[in-house]
């Protein structure tokens, strides 16, 4: 049975629809959150596997989050074992950072639903296939990364250039959250921190319309999901889902 490490860096930004998903594999997770326990320093035996999740601090706060180089070194780590490794949002940009790329702040926030698009790369992917041309995903970042030397870009924003990357066969960066449903993106509309985020951008993230957009997205994006994230964990190997009959 595969055992998955996931690095969690804030309470609400957890697994999602991914969980129920791994879960449904026969996967074991552990969890590691470094906001209730930033001392830990967990290592990469007896896993075949590693997620990053995201989270509201950037890549270079080391000082504050001393956790973020030990979590550099464990991705690092992992890709030289050629383990499945996925990063979502931040654990993209410290894919990008352990693979060498820059991260730096970006021109603007993206926090909402953005239309993206996919490059011919992408069609053939075995993790993100199941996009179609253009798609709208959920977004919340403000920084962003250069794609790292021998990855290959795979979604691209209008604005936000580098939205996901493929390094070798086993690892992947999303800047997007394909992991949230509608509930979950209520509550991070909530989290006071993120409102005083929105806050600070003075009108320019209207929540309003995050709400108003989210049932008209929300659906495809729960598919994408599941698509998706059905690839990567097939890369995982050793896991077979158990809630569907074989086909025959």
């Amino acid at each position: 049975m595969a055992r998955i490490l996931v690095l969690q860096h804030v309470a609400h930004e957890i697994l999602g629809t991914l969980d129920p998903l791994l879960r449904s594999y026969g996967a074991r997770l552990r969890y590691v959150n470094f906001e209730r326990d930033p001392e830990t320093e967990p290592t990469l035996e007896g896993y075949q596997s590693l997620i990053v999740l995201g989270g509201p601090m950037n890549v270079d706060q080391v000082e504050r989050y001393p956790h973020l180089e030990r979590e550099i070194r464990l991705i690092a780590e992992a890709i030289d074992r050629k383990l499945p490794v996925l990063g979502i949002c931040l654990g993209a940009q410290l894919i990008a950072r352990a693979l060498g790329a820059r991260v730096a702040p970006h021109a603007v926030k993206e926090i909402g639903w953005y239309d993206v698009a996919t490059t011919p790369a992408a069609r053939e992917d075995p993790v993100l296939g199941p996009f179609g041309a253009s798609e709208t995903v959920f977004q919340w970042h403000g920084d962003t990364f250069e794609l790292p030397r021998g990855a290959e870009t795979l979604v691209t924003g209008a604005d936000c250039v580098q939205q996901a990357f493929r390094f070798g066969t086993h690892v992947y960066g999303l800047q997007f959250h394909l992991e949230v449903d509608a509930p979950m993106i209520e509550h991070w509309l909530e989290v006071p921190q993120n409102r005083d985020e929105i806050n600070a951008t003075a009108g320019g993230i209207d929540p309003a319309a995050i709400r108003r957009a989210t049932p008209e997205h929300v659906g495809r994006l729960e598919q994408l999901s599941e698509r998706c994230f059905s690839g990567f964990i097939e890369l995982i190997g050793g896991l077979r889902r158990r809630d569907r009959q074989p086909h025959h």
